[in-house]
């Protein structure tokens, strides 16, 4: 009944100006970003590591922007749910289109970071061309079912579960999907390498190098960018020599684009997620207390 509730709420919240959700976000986001929370223990160590050159009062005041921009990011699920595809094209608008339509018959990874937005990105470019992307199940079973039928609600598309494995994603991408990667985060040191991202050693998949070298796909950068009257997905030019047979190599040049996309709007990025968890042998927990 809960969630059925929450739901409703959200339904509501879907009918609302995006200027109003807008300054929601800023109070509710304000409000708990005063609280002493883990999540924000966690922002303000990720900012100190990655900015060490900003001073403590400004790291501050960025990480406040950036609890204000993931309140707004939840308070937009309504859109992604409920959202017409007309009021959707309004809502966000795409910059760069041309690089991915001038890739027409080649296979294509659209490399999507962690930034907020990324999931009414993801509904909306799937509105230009049919997309595959991989998702983690949820525990509750009428959750998981919602979810899956709230990202497939226009038949633009086609998701995987992480526990299939890429065999499902790496064929849809052969058969003419575009693939909807997150790169991002640090899922343990198994299968990953130590790379800087923000000159912090951070554990990195090489995913996007491998299924980019078996599928032959061009990789096209893109984020997200929160503006006052709704969104920008930019889509960058498709990555040149990439991959390459050096997948240390692939990974750092992946983590940079990211470093660069992020510094562009720092307060869009999610600071909350334990970027830095998994740590080269011999270091210590950046988050223990």
């Amino acid at each position: 009944m809960g969630l059925r509730l929450l739901v409703g709420v959200v339904w509501l919240l879907s009918w609302l100006p995006f200027r109003v959700i807008t300054a929601l976000g800023w109070l509710v986001g304000s409000l708990i970003y005063a609280l002493p929370t883990s999540r924000r223990r966690i922002g303000a160590v990720n900012l100190r590591l990655c900015l060490p050159e900003l001073g403590e009062a400004e790291r501050a005041r960025l990480l406040r922007r950036n609890f204000v921009a993931m309140v707004q990011m939840l308070l937009e699920y309504g859109y992604c749910w409920f959202a017409s595809r007309e009021k959707l094209k309004r809502l966000v608008r795409i910059e760069g289109l041309e690089h991915l339509r001038a890739l027409d018959g080649r296979n294509v990874i659209l490399m999507m970071p962690h930034f907020t937005g990324l999931d009414l990105a993801g509904l909306r470019v799937s509105l230009e061309t049919r997309l595959v992307s991989i998702y983690s199940v949820q525990k509750d079973p009428w959750l998981d079912a919602f979810f899956r039928a709230k990202r497939l609600r226009f038949g633009t598309g086609i998701i995987f579960a992480r526990q299939q494995g890429t065999r499902p994603t790496l064929r849809a991408l052969k058969e003419g999907y575009r693939l909807y990667y997150l790169p991002d985060q640090d899922f343990g040191a198994r299968d990953s390498v130590f790379v800087p991202f923000f000159g912090v050693p951070a554990a990195t998949i090489g995913g996007l190098s491998r299924m980019a070298a078996v599928t032959k796909a061009a990789v096209l950068p893109c984020y997200p960018r929160r503006e006052a009257d709704g969104y920008t997905l930019v889509i960058e030019p498709a990555l040149q020599n990439f991959p390459t047979d050096d997948i240390v190599a692939d990974a750092t040049r992946m983590n940079a684009v990211i470093e660069a996309q992020a510094r562009r709007q720092l307060h869009q990025y999610f600071w909350l997620h334990k970027r830095f968890k998994s740590r080269p042998p011999g270091e210590a927990d950046f988050y223990a207390r």
